[in-house]
């Protein structure tokens, strides 16, 4: 099973490659904030994976308190981002 689990971190390192490139590229501020959005749902999906790898359900706390700020902050830009996008 540990193939599995070393698999899909692999994928998992691979995508948040991909979306940092994204978050350093992306020509519009909203292709930024969804790279953000993504990178935070990768972060606690690698966090799982792990933790579920190790057996380690303390884990839980630290996936709920990033979903929450990944959210949280993902809405506050797109918030902000509207409000400049319609200033201009």
């Amino acid at each position: 099973m540990s193939t599995v689990y070393d698999v899909t971190l692999a994928l998992l390192g691979a995508a948040i490659l991909l979306t940092t490139l994204r978050l350093v590229r992306g020509p519009t501020p909203f292709d930024r904030i969804m790279a953000l959005d993504v990178l935070s749902v990768l972060l606690v999906s690698g966090i799982a994976v792990r933790a579920t790898a190790r057996d380690e359900p303390a884990s839980a706390t630290i996936l709920v308190v990033i979903a929450l700020l990944g959210f949280v902050g993902s809405v506050s830009a797109a918030g902000l981002a509207a409000e400049r996008a319609d200033r201009a």
